[in-house]
């Protein structure tokens, strides 16, 4: 969902200013959604995506979200993502799989063809936060249902594994 060009955000921030990198990126991200660039209902840029394109930490994009929140002119699904316009008058872009259940899949996937091995780690929270990203929540709840279903079990301070083949579900 690259709806920024990253060569362009390089020189965009001015990073010696006297304003917050946040106001600035709310600012571009702002001026999108006043110009139509973003529509009503359409997903905006996760914080993952805002932190790598414009090379800032992921406070930095959560303030500037919370910039727009206030404004009313951006607001957050849980586990969906963030869409353009106040809730109450714009319809998202309809996602028939919710993102956590997508993620959940896919490691699926993975461990069913092989990638995955049992009883070896699953890959990080932070890892997956950047191969999807996604928010660390997100991450969390599509881990949780892995382990409800029976694919993977965490041992306390060492991580989530594969479950043993014989222990995982049949379908």
């Amino acid at each position: 969902m690259a709806l920024f060009q990253v060569a362009y955000l390089s020189s965009v921030l001015d990073h010696d200013g006297d304003t917050h990198l946040y106001v600035q990126i709310a600012e571009i991200i702002r001026q999108q959604i006043l110009r139509g660039d973003l529509a009503p209902g359409h997903a905006v840029p996760s914080e993952a995506t805002i932190q790598s394109e414009f090379g800032v930490a992921r406070t930095t994009a959560r303030r500037a979200f919370h910039l727009l929140r206030e404004e009313g002119l951006i607001y957050t699904v849980q586990g969906e993502g963030t869409f353009v316009g106040p809730p109450s008058e714009a319809a998202r872009e309809p996602r028939r799989t919710p993102l956590y259940r997508q993620i959940a899949n896919d490691l699926i996937d993975r461990i069913r063809g092989g990638d995955l091995r049992p009883r070896r780690p699953v890959p990080s929270e932070t890892t997956l936060v950047q191969q999807y990203d996604v928010a660390r929540e997100t991450v969390r709840k599509a881990i949780a249902v892995l382990r409800e279903e029976g694919w993977i079990y965490t041992v306390p301070q060492r991580g989530s594994f594969v479950s043993p083949e014989d222990e995982q579900p049949r379908s």
